[in-house]
């Protein structure tokens, strides 16, 4: 018997396939374009499709619709009964076992997400078995500014610029941390009212703005990180919860021109009109369970649809692992059962978090030219009946619910999905295929 690898490489090699997502369309095959036909395509950039076409190629949508040329050389998949949808884009995250700023201080925008995330953690395997393509992985809530967030692409990888979305000038892109309310105050050398909070805040970005005027008597990253932020290049994410504090990001927003995307938002709806009036968008969360901090005692499952009333775009995130990642689809199911429209609530998951994040362009609808990030589903995405059988990222099916291995992925609760679990099954295979 030929013996091509060790037990312990083989095993190796199995753990790092199972953290990445399993088995999945080679490159190669992309090269050859894949039709989906005969689904109900949800596109999010128009109306439902009834028995619709879907052709990838090269990890892109070649086209989609009701009346599609499929090229002759395609390989075509029977999809009838099947729902396909774009991949959800989670606003807010923190798979991958991610870290951002420590107790030295409560203002670190120098410090980076890409820096701690591990590219095989399980968590990664768990949100695309829930659907996830997209996602903003961000730093804790600890701090007035914990640090820069990772835009991640949940395609398979080894290394953090495999799954970083995009590379720019050698960082990953993404936007910045930031917090107010209970969360950042009350330690040793963090502030102890929401005044100071505020205070901070402004003091840093205050000094921020000389710095990027041209006072640069040496080269400070914290303030290089802060110059991107009043520039507009990057995003603020700003966790905040009740009403007065949310009014105090918009006076922040106001006196220092930075963009900002209110992240949790819990008494959003108290503030509206405030918020549409200054064209802030909101990503939300949805609980069915929610306690454990007193700021949101006044939660309410409504929330998002009466932003989405009073023109707010708003899009659904999970917070894992605060709502698991492979619950999104339950979340905007609350979202509707709270007076959300059905369409809104299905573009809060993916559309919206893509305008949000400002990665439209790519990815949150189905449309030619867009990443083929898509979901194949077994019925209504609104259903608690329904599952995810596949998750596609950039034309590579990196989940199969017919999969043993992926399946626990899908089923299994804390620590499903562990490499050394699932390579059991492949050391079976490899020893029926004559590998050992």
């Amino acid at each position: 018997m030929i013996q091509t690898k060790s037990k312990a490489q083989w095993l190796t090699s199995v753990a790092i396939a199972a953290a990445i997502g399993g088995t999945a369309v080679p490159a190669a095959a992309q090269e050859r374009a894949i039709a989906f036909t005969g689904a109900r395509i949800l596109t999010m950039a128009g109306e439902p499709i009834d028995n619709g076409t879907l052709v990838i190629q090269n990890g892109k949508i070649l086209a989609v619709g009701s009346d599609v040329a499929v090229p002759a050389d395609a390989t075509r998949i029977e999809a009838k009964g099947r729902v396909i949808m774009p991949g959800i884009v989670d606003t807010h995250s923190h798979i991958g076992q991610v870290a951002g700023a420590d107790g030295s201080g409560p203002i670190q925008p120098e410090v980076r997400a890409m820096d701690s995330i591990d590219p095989l953690a399980s968590s990664i395997g768990k949100a695309r078995a829930g659907g996830v393509t997209t996602v903003n992985i961000m730093p804790g809530s600890g701090h007035l500014m914990s640090g820069q967030t990772f835009y991640m692409k949940l395609r398979r990888g080894r290394t953090i610029e495999d799954i970083a979305f995009e590379m720019k000038n050698g960082a990953a892109i993404g936007g910045m941390k930031m917090a107010n309310g209970t969360n950042p105050m009350g330690r040793s050398g963090f502030p102890g009212t929401r005044a100071k909070s505020a205070s901070l805040v402004r003091e840093v970005f205050t000094e921020a703005k000389a710095y990027c005027a041209g006072d640069k008597k040496k080269r400070e990253l914290s303030k290089d990180a802060l110059c991107e932020v009043l520039s507009g290049e990057r995003l603020v994410h700003f966790h905040t919860h009740r009403a007065d504090d949310i009014m105090t990001v918009l006076r922040l927003k106001k006196e220092f021109g930075f963009d900002v995307l209110i992240q949790h938002g819990t008494e959003t709806y108290k503030v509206a009109a405030e918020l549409a009036a200054a064209g802030v968008p909101v990503s939300n969360i949805t609980l069915d369970a929610p306690g454990g901090k007193l700021e949101t005692i006044d939660l309410r499952m409504d929330n998002a649809g009466i932003l989405e009333r009073a023109g707010v775009l708003v899009s659904i995130h999970s917070d894992d692992a605060i709502v698991d990642s492979r619950m999104l689809l339950r979340e905007a199911g609350l979202a509707v059962r709270g007076g959300m429209t059905r369409d809104g609530a299905l573009r809060a998951l993916t559309i919206n978090g893509a305008k949000q994040l400002r990665l439209d362009k790519r990815v949150g609808s189905l449309e030619a030219g867009k990443d083929a990030d898509f979901l194949v589903l077994d019925g209504d995405p609104l259903s608690a009946y329904t599952h995810i059988l596949e998750t596609w990222v950039e034309g590579d099916k990196l989940f199969d619910r017919s999969r043993p291995e992926d399946l626990i992925m899908a089923t299994g609760g804390y620590g499903a999905g562990s490499p050394m679990d699932a390579s059991h099954h492949h050391w079976e295979l490899a020893e029926e295929e004559g590998l050992e």
